[in-house]
Order: C-alpha cells, then structure tokens, then sequence
C-alpha cells in the first residue's frame, strides 16, 4: 500500500519543485494532494504528467495523510504544522519556523540522517535554509576526516530564493534597463538588476542578517556544535542557483588532493574542478541537477590546516524541495513511519 501525500504551498516555486521530484523520483505515493490557501483553489499544478486541481488547505482532512511537504512560510507552518502533526501525519518543513526547536529534527540525509528520528517529539521535521543545506553536504565528510575548527562563507545567492516575486523584478528590472525605463524595487531594498545586494533578511543587533545567523546557527544543529562559522550572504541577479566561497580550517592536516578524493566519492557531492579555463561549475549549469558540485578545491597558506573550494547547488532541490522529499525516502527506508489504512 503507497502514501498518501500533501504538499502545503503548491502553487509556489517550492511546492511546484515538490510535486515535480516526487514524480521524477517515483516516490511510492498512491494519492498526491496539492493545498494552498483559498485564493488559489482550482488552480491546475503539474505531477509527472498528470495535472491535480489545488485545493484549499483549511478544508484538508489530514488525518488519513502520511507525509505533509509543507512549503508556504512560516506563519502558516507555526498554526498548521502542530495541528497537522497532532492527526498523525509526519510534516517535512522548509520554513524556518521549526528549524531551531530542540524537539524538531533539522536534516540533510547525506549529513545526519540517524537524527531524523527525533521526529516522534511533534511530528514535525525541519528542512535546513537552502544556503545551509549545500554547504553542509560539502563540509561533512570533510569534517568526519580532518575535523573543521572554523568556516569563513560567502554566499552569492539566487533571486528564486526569495520567491516567484523577486524572480519577477529581476526579469522586470533586467527589462527596464534595455529598454531605458523606469526601474521600481518592491521585492528587495535596492535595484537587483546588474546588482549585488549584502543583504539578505532582517538585520540583527550585531549587524549580522537573519540569514547569516541562521547558516551558523543551522550548521551547528546539523553537523556539530563546536564548529565556529561566519557568513556574509549576498543577494545576486542569478534566477536559480546559490553559490558559495568557503574558507574551511582543520584541526588536523588535509591536502587540496586528499580533499578533492573525499569529496569525489562523498554523498550528494560531483567534483568538477579542472585548472583550466571553465573548469569549474557556475549556477546557470546546476540549475535541475540534484548534486551540491564542488570547484576550486586548493589549500589556503594563509592558516595552518586550510583549504578553499567553490561550491553551488540549486536551491530550489537540494536547498528545498528535493531535501524534504529525501527526507520523506530517509522515514520509508528506515521504516520509521507506515502507510494509514485509508478507507475504501
């Protein structure tokens, strides 16, 4: 007997993306349910080749539901994701509502899958921030051999990271500069367009942004706690794709080749790193593949123990959609959860 699965937000680049890698990946559902908030009931979606009608999530009985991918923000996820939890589904959440919750599970699978069953506290699971994500897969097996001390991060991320809106301006924006109009900002504080913005989310006290604390605070919860991490995320006028230049120090010495070996065969990871003209991976080619890949591999001289690498992933899969369905495989595989005796 398949799963009966819901995906909360269905109708956004996430929800879409969910619907999309569980036909792709043939994920044993018998049913699949697409929910969004009234305005959007009826609209069509995409999975595999068939097209679902949406419909709308208050009037969604869950309690016959196994799997709930919930991708629709933060405050719906903190009203619905107890509630949903409550009728006995199993909710895989990409805000970041639950991320920091000490009774709430925050998994990549190719970092801490043994976690992921904490999940029985609330039933709910945590899917990291997409920057995060990539970033992890690319540091564990480093860390399981030379052990990182300290990161250094930058992050050049995609416009789609904030939604179908902002992937609007850019297009909107990009526009406007050939044809000499007027360029308005709603969805960023500055012109994206041939930009750079040094800012992504809310500033802190510290002067830090939300979503530099939340790759320090996420990577210490998924990987380990003692590791020391600092980020700077930069929003950059790239529709799909989050890059990243990572500065990683060992306690314990690691060659750039030893590293480039590591990595080769590590899990959620592709090594293209060439010394040559394009030898390396930008985020236009990432854009529909599953790996974190992994460039510029070479040793820092400036610390003792250090090396460089270069590293991008798509971050509406691995940064979301495909880390949750990866998840909903982690609880099958592992027969933590069984499908519900649905009624005839």
């Amino acid at each position: 007997m398949g799963f009966k699965v819901a995906v909360v937000g269905a109708t956004g680049n996430v929800g879409r993306e969910m619907l999309s890698i569980l036909a792709e990946r043939a994920f044993p559902a018998d049913e699949v349910v697409p929910l969004a908030s009234r305005k959007s009931v009826g609209v069509d979606v995409s999975y595999g080749d068939r097209i679902l009608k949406v419909k709308a999530l208050d009037h969604c009985d869950f309690s016959d539901v196994d799997i709930c991918l919930m991708s629709s923000g933060s405050a719906v996820s903190k009203e619905w994701s107890p509630r949903i939890g409550a009728q006995g589904a199993v909710v895989i959440d990409n805000s970041s509502c639950w991320r920091m919750d000490p009774d709430v599970p925050l998994i990549v699978p190719e970092v801490n899958a043994d976690a992921v069953a904490g999940f029985r506290k609330k039933g709910i699971i945590a899917n990291p921030n997409c920057s995060t994500a990539q970033l992890v897969v690319a540091l564990k097996p480093l860390h399981d051999r030379a052990k990182i001390s300290r990161v250094v991060v930058a992050t050049y991320q995609s416009v789609s990271g904030a939604g179908k809106d902002a992937m609007d301006e850019l297009f909107s924006q990009t526009k406007a500069v050939f044809t000499a109009s007027e360029i308005e900002n709603t969805k960023f504080p500055k012109r994206i367009a041939f930009n750079l913005i040094p800012q992504i989310d809310v500033f802190m006290e510290d002067g830090f942004t939300k979503e530099e604390w939340k790759m320090v605070a996420e990577t210490k919860k998924i990987l380990d706690p003692k590791i020391k991490l600092v980020a700077t995320c930069v929003r950059v006028p790239v529709f799909i794709g989050h890059s990243e230049a990572v500065n990683i120090e060992f306690e314990r010495p690691i060659s750039a080749d030893e590293a480039r070996a590591i990595l080769h065969n590590a899990p959620g990871c592709l090594v293209i790193d060439r010394h040559e003209p394009g030898g390396y991976v930008t985020p236009h080619e990432c854009v529909g593949d599953d790996a974190t890949y992994i460039s510029r591999i070479r040793e820092d001289p400036t610390v003792e123990n250090g090396l460089v690498l270069w590293c991008v992933s798509d971050n509406l899969r691995k940064g979301a959609a495909l880390n949750a369905v990866q998840i909903a495989e982690c609880l099958i595989e592992r027969k933590l959860i069984s499908a519900k005796q649905k009624a005839a």
